[in-house]
């Protein structure tokens, strides 16, 4: 009895007639059962499918896309799955690219820029038990190269970190996640290959885990966190994960300790972008997991109250839902701006004794601090690091108006984001109204307009001071009066460089020469 219950945990079975049901049992069904639109279908995606049959191979559209056109949604994003090796796939293809070590997989590119499209194809995997292949006693990066020459290797964890063995397709569905993404559609003859009532759990609006919860949390931890996304997408549609799928996602989340750092920054990237982020966050607390999956993460749901926070997430999933493009940069700005505004104002303020810094030098310390204590390396310090620097750097610029300021700013590749940054801000109240309309209004008007606009400022500029020298020497003559500390955008207006670069280093000023007294032709000069 003990042997059989080591061998069911590590998914051992000596029952043939188990393993066959693992697999599931093949069904073939008709267009005018499923009643999935073929319009629906994107036309990149017919076209790589039909290219492999027409070369002999097996080849359907698979996983979410299937579910969502089952639903009668127009999917985002459309994979294939074939029996054709990644080598013999890119052969096909002009613009093919084999990628991942963990799964490889080939990248069908189509169009160019930001038009283009991708559809991801991947070989059918064979269902490999964790306990037939080879281990190793690290991870991914300590033991890259033991996993050079493998193709089926796990950790100590039961962790799968190399599946490259193919095998059928009954085989490749039972190693998918979820009953209803794991349907194969195929677009020329219109029917759906079911081997786990996917269909019968679309209908019953259940995400179900295909196998034991537990051992295929443990094979790859990252499920937990698709179960949550998954639940947080449809979560509109009336879906509910399965008790059974549900019960170990708390005790299996410290598995998720063991997965590269850099994947899991992706992971969370993609419940946060991918038009359901305020859902994701309620489903998180939800299912008791509002903190452990990643730190980041941790503040995203700590802050996601705060109308700032809010209003990032809000914009986020409508952006996605226009398709309109996002950049994890923007929400990751948004999330951890208070972080920066506050060590901002503490740096200018004078403190245990010690000077106060400049407001540029204290900005870009307290962009430094917020990195090193929020997002490490994570994220490489490339494009995303600079990109956050750059929206934050440009706020205290926008309380400039006038000079060369405004013009040099509009032309920054990252105007846009940085203003829309502001706009969130002045939409919750943290910074004047009037100062986003005038800013929208500056980005699109003419030259005739925007030196219009530039002298509207000045002149209420010069009212305002006119107003504020008398009252201001009343106040000073009064006693115990105190000034009020200034706003740091306000304080650091005058001291930022014009660009919102490096600020460059102060002129030495020339001591005038004393003229010489006595007369004669350098005295009258002096004199002049």
């Amino acid at each position: 009895m003990i042997k059989k219950f080591i061998d069911k945990l590590l998914g051992k079975s000596g029952d043939a007639s188990l393993g066959k049901a693992r697999f599931g049992k093949r069904q073939e069904v008709a267009a005018s059962v499923h009643g999935i639109d073929p319009a629906l279908v994107d036309e990149r995606a017919k076209n790589v499918v039909t290219t492999l049959q027409g070369a002999g191979f097996e080849a359907y559209v698979v996983g979410g896309a299937v579910r969502d056109l089952l639903l009668g949604l127009r999917p985002k994003d459309f994979d294939v799955a074939t029996n054709a090796t990644p080598e013999q796939v890119k052969s096909l293809f002009r613009r093919a690219f084999i990628i991942g070590r963990r799964f490889r997989i080939v990248h069908v590119v189509y169009g160019r820029g930001r038009d283009h499209e991708v559809i991801e194809v991947s070989t059918f995997r064979a269902y490999m038990d964790s306990a037939g292949a080879e281990q190793v006693a690290g991870n991914e990066r300590t033991s890259k190269g033991e996993l050079a020459g493998m193709k089926h290797a796990v950790d100590a964890s039961g962790r799968v970190l190399r599946d490259n063995v193919w095998g059928p397709q009954e085989e490749d569905a039972a190693r998918r996640d979820f009953t209803v993404n794991a349907m194969y559609y195929d677009p020329a003859s219109q029917i759906v290959v079911d081997y786990h009532n996917g269909i019968k759990d679309a209908k019953k609006l259940t995400l179900r885990m295909i196998g034991d919860p537990i051992t295929r949390y443990r094979e790859d931890p990252v499920r937990i966190i698709r179960a949550i996304r998954f639940s947080a997408k449809l979560a509109a549609l009336g879906f509910k994960l399965e008790p059974k799928t549900a019960a170990p996602l708390i005790e299996s989340s410290r598995l998720l300790a063991d997965v590269p750092q850099s994947r899991l920054f992706d992971e969370m990237l993609k419940l946060l972008q991918t038009g359901h982020a305020v859902a994701t966050v309620a489903q998180l607390r939800k299912l008791g997991l509002s903190t452990g999956i990643y730190p980041l993460l941790d503040v995203v749901v700590e802050r996601a109250e705060q109308p700032f926070v809010n209003a990032a997430l809000v914009d986020t999933d409508r952006r996605v839902g226009e398709g309109k493009p996002v950049a994890p940069s923007f929400l990751l700005a948004c999330v951890l701006w208070a972080d920066v505004r506050d060590g901002w104002a503490q740096r200018m303020e004078a403190r245990h004794g010690q000077r106060p810094q400049a407001p540029f030098p204290a900005l870009q310390d307290a962009i430094d601090d917020v990195f090193n204590a929020r997002i490490g390396d994570v994220s490489g310090r490339g494009k995303l690091a600079a990109d956050m620097r750059e929206i934050w750097m440009m706020q205290p610029r926008f309380d400039k108006r006038s000079g060369a300021t405004p013009y040099s700013l509009v032309d920054q590749a990252r105007f846009r984001a940085a203003f829309d940054f502001m706009r969130l801000r002045a939409d919750v109240g943290e910074i004047g109204e009037a100062i986003a309309e005038w800013w929208q209004e500056f980005s699109t008007a003419d030259d005739v307009r925007r030196q219009d606009l530039m002298d509207q400022v000045r002149d209420e500029q010069h009212k305002k001071t006119r107003q504020r020298v008398p009252a201001r020497a009343s106040a000073d003559s009064s006693p115990g009066h105190r000034a009020a500390a200034p706003k740091p955008e306000a304080e650091a207006e005058a001291a930022l460089p014009p660009d919102g670069e490096v600020a460059a280093a102060p002129r030495k000023r020339r001591r005038r020469r004393k003229p010489r007294t006595g007369g004669g032709e350098a005295g009258s000069v002096a004199a002049e």
